[in-house]
């Protein structure tokens, strides 16, 4: 019943899409969020579904779709050399080629795709609906982590988010990013959205969302979310009128908040402190130095999943007895095959230098540029000030999903692409009405009768 229910959902999307090119745009960012081959058991395991709507997206946009707005950026020539030297490394250059050749199977899409979409991006309309359908895919794995959460309080690997796969945006850490980068765009929607025109049943729907993508990192017990929680509450600071009162209310929100945090949630959280006596802590800054030493002698990386010949040694720290009484305990811990946890790390043991400096300046340039943007349409009275709120909102989902990259990694996880693409397509559209109302006469010519 499951597998018939989503193969007719991606139906009637195709059907849509036939009549509609851009929506099977749309069609291929679901299946890439939600990934639904991983919800059934059969029939859509063995189809390949993202193959067969990317062709159709490429196929629709170049045999039917209106491209005369369409333009080839710098960003978009920077993700393609990304792209291009991924798939050099890949196959001249990597230690484990097999592997390596696995990881290249769902990075390059993941590239290739952000490459063309901002190409299709020529209207509000479509960089709102792109926008949309993320959040709404996203919500579908939120709400059902948020719902979880109330009933059973999660807790660290024990969330079920539909699937038991470890993977993807359904890995705990991974999901606590993506949900908290996700809600500025959540509040966008909320006051400029056109395609739900903002009432009171788009504002209970959207706080509703925002409510459950906070629920996910006390669900999945995943710091990052906690630190990601930490920068969103920092970042609304420029968008408030009040700050004072901004900052009162979080204070007494996060004093009313914590009595009710489940245990586990606590627990996991003052490891924070004390990542001396947490392994998966220890772990990672162990993985990290041998990182940098293998960059030293491999600077062009090892290509993907280089870190299957790691080996690394870490001390742990543990206090036994009472405060009076302690006992400080040390042990020498091995471990091997440790992934990087760490998207900048990902990057450089994987590409190397080249490859990281790439990927930085890449989105160092969206940040820039979104800012950029955000102060040239700050004005209220401004007919494009919608478009300096989103590049607000882009810019603070993007280094909140930065931020979550430090402890994850997600370097070539597409909704990163994805966000990078709504970036480019915003970009481009505001540059585009600019230039077009600069163009526009002040005065219309006026026509004389002529003398008799």
């Amino acid at each position: 019943m499951r597998d018939l229910f989503l193969i007719g959902f991606l139906v009637s999307l195709f059907g849509m899409g036939l009549r509609r090119p851009f929506l099977l745009v749309l069609t291929y960012i679901y299946i890439d969020i939600v990934s639904p081959q991983r919800l059934t058991y059969y029939l859509l395991n063995t189809v390949p579904i993202s193959l067969i709507a990317v062709v159709a997206a490429v196929g629709a946009w170049a045999l039917v779709d209106d491209k005369r707005d369409s333009r080839f950026t710098a960003r978009q020539a920077g993700i393609l050399m990304l792209l291009i030297y991924c798939g050099i490394t890949t196959y001249f250059g990597a230690d484990f080629p097999i592997e390596a050749a696995d990881k290249w199977g769902w990075v390059w899409k993941a590239l290739a795709f952000a490459v063309f979409l901002p190409l299709t991006l020529r209207t509000r309309l479509r960089i709102e609906a792109l926008l949309l359908f993320m959040v709404l895919s996203l919500a579908s794995i939120v709400i059902v982590g948020g719902v979880k959460t109330l009933v059973s309080g999660g807790g660290y690997g024990e969330l079920n988010l539909m699937v038991n796969n470890n993977t993807g945006l359904y890995e705990g850490s991974i999901i606590s990013a993506v949900a908290i980068s996700v809600i500025p765009t959540i509040l966008w929607l909320m006051r400029h959205g056109t395609i739900f025109p903002p009432d009171w049943r788009v504002r209970v729907f959207g706080l509703g969302l925002i409510f459950a993508c906070l629920l996910i990192p006390v669900g999945t017990s995943a710091r990052t979310g906690l630190l990601c929680i930490g920068l969103l509450a920092i970042l609304m600071l420029r968008d408030v009128k009040r700050r004072l009162l901004y900052i009162g209310a979080l204070a007494v929100a996060g004093v009313a908040v914590v009595p009710l945090l489940p245990s586990s949630y606590t627990q996991r959280m003052n490891t924070i402190r004390t990542y001396q006596g947490d392994e998966s802590a220890s772990t990672r800054l162990a993985v990290w130095k041998w990182t940098l030493d293998y960059a030293t002698s491999n600077p062009f990386g090892g290509g993907f999943e280089a870190y299957l010949q790691n080996s690394v040694r870490f001390d742990l720290t543990s206090v036994e007895g009472s405060a009076h009484d302690s006992k400080v305990e040390k042990r020498v811990t091995t471990d091997r095959a440790r992934a990087y946890h760490s998207s900048y790390f990902e990057m450089l043991g994987e590409q190397g230098w080249p490859g990281l400096f790439l990927w930085l300046g890449i989105n160092v340039a969206g940040i820039l540029r979104m800012e950029a943007l955000r102060r040239r349409y700050r004005a209220a009275s401004d007919p494009l000030h919608w478009g300096g709120q989103l590049a607000g909102a882009l810019q603070h989902g993007h280094l909140i999903y930065l931020l979550g990259g430090a402890f994850v990694g997600i370097a070539f996880n597409p909704f990163l692409y994805q966000l990078m693409a709504a970036q480019i397509g915003l970009d481009t559209y505001l540059t585009r009405k600019t230039r077009e109302a600069r163009q526009k006469p002040l005065f219309r010519p006026t026509t004389f009768a002529p003398s008799t």
